[in-house]
């Protein structure tokens, strides 16, 4: 999957949007909106190689990490949650789409109840 193919599924998602937090060239995919929280990462400066952050349930990060050579613990972040997901290194479209729902639905989930029940509502 290309960094642009990758970039459309992440805005897929319901209430998520893209901007860049750090520098210019780190994208950050968040769900819901300035009070929101990131679920996913991808350097745009490393277009020979793209990656991605991805949160994960911790014991399924490992398993992920020991089963595919393409998932590695997370560049710059909290290893025991966040795994970095190289995307054009053989893994399937499908195991992609996988990783970036189940890090979407992590963060959504961790979102404060108010915030969660404004999305809902569409406020």
């Amino acid at each position: 999957m290309d960094l642009e193919q990758f970039r459309q599924l992440c805005l897929s998602f319901p209430y998520t949007d893209e901007y860049l937090p750090f520098d210019e060239h780190t994208l950050a995919f968040r769900v819901g909106g300035e009070g929101g929280k990131i679920f996913c990462l991808t350097p745009l400066d490393r277009a020979d190689q793209p990656s991605a952050n991805l949160k994960s349930d911790p014991e399924k990060a490992i398993e992920l990490r020991e089963e595919h050579a393409a998932i590695v613990p997370g560049y710059h972040m909290n290893k025991k949650h966040w795994n970095t997901v190289y995307l054009e290194e053989g893994l399937s479209n499908q195991l992609i789409r996988e990783l970036v729902a189940d890090s979407y639905q992590l963060v959504f989930d961790s979102l404060p109840l108010k915030l969660r029940k404004a999305l809902a509502s569409g406020e």
